[in-house]
């Protein structure tokens, strides 16, 4: 098949599909993740740590975040006993950035 010829079947498929059969999928879908249910949902977690970190600006001995995954397994396993709350507070470690909650490396500390 030489290029013109493609590009006529393709001009031949095209117009035979009618306006009526293009069907649009609804735009204003409820997202499927697990971790957040709405954009006011999010903004309520932000605004409660925008909070109490403002509150604790002097203190360093807390550590405070949301949707960050905890992993507790006592075997020290990361693909089973883990969760992932909205929001969650340690005292007594140090604040300072972290990819995850890892109980095992944390002495044990857990939230509050």
């Amino acid at each position: 098949m030489t290029p013109s010829q493609s590009s006529d079947a393709t001009t031949e498929k095209t117009a035979q599909i009618e306006p009526e059969e293009i069907i649009i999928p609804p735009w204003d879908l409820w997202s499927d993740e697990p971790p957040l249910e709405s954009d006011r949902h999010r903004d309520q977690i932000e605004l409660l740590l925008a909070c109490l970190k403002w509150w604790w600006r002097e203190r360093t001995d807390f550590y405070a975040t949301g949707n960050l995954t905890i992993y507790f397994s006592p075997d020290h396993i990361t693909t089973r006993d883990f969760r992932r709350p909205d929001f969650f507070v340690v005292l007594g470690v140090e604040n300072r950035p972290r990819k995850s909650w890892v109980l095992w490396a944390e002495q044990g500390k857990h939230s509050v």
